[in-house]
């Protein structure tokens, strides 16, 4: 279980600010991988004097110290996911855009024997699968 977000910001030395405090726990509290605009939407429900300028600068704060990991998944909008979460890789719906995340051990296993086969030790990895639903019928 990663540790908290607001307590590895504080580790980090980073300032926590009150603002900065509500939009970390949006992030930690978060099961999706939200843009800005929604993180935006979802600290300001919280406190009304946060910006999206705020939100902005706070998780490119977050993000260079390690905190978060940004991800692109190709609609153009960065989204974000705490760098902490146990491993997973991800399915993006390229209809609706819905993000699904799984762990596959053969694909892992897969990953490791490419990795070793090319005479590296894999140190990490990210997968990304763009698909359309089935047709049914």
């Amino acid at each position: 279980m990663p540790r908290p977000i607001i307590a590895r910001c504080e580790a980090k030395g980073l300032r926590m600010t009150g603002q900065r405090r509500v939009i970390a726990q949006v992030l930690e509290d978060s099961q999706d991988h939200p843009d800005v605009e929604e993180l935006y939407a979802r600290a300001s429900a919280q406190d009304s004097g946060i910006s999206i300028a705020t939100v902005y600068r706070t998780v490119k704060l977050f993000e260079e110290a390690g905190i978060l990991d940004r991800l692109e998944f190709g609609d153009g909008r960065a989204r974000y996911e705490d760098a902490e979460r146990d491993h997973h890789d991800h399915l993006i719906d390229m209809n609706s855009g819905e993000v699904i995340e799984f762990v596959d051990p053969e694909i892992e296993e897969l990953q490791e024997r490419i990795a070793a086969k090319l005479g590296y030790e894999l140190r990490g990895h990210r997968l990304e699968l763009y698909g359309v639903p089935k047709r049914k019928g």
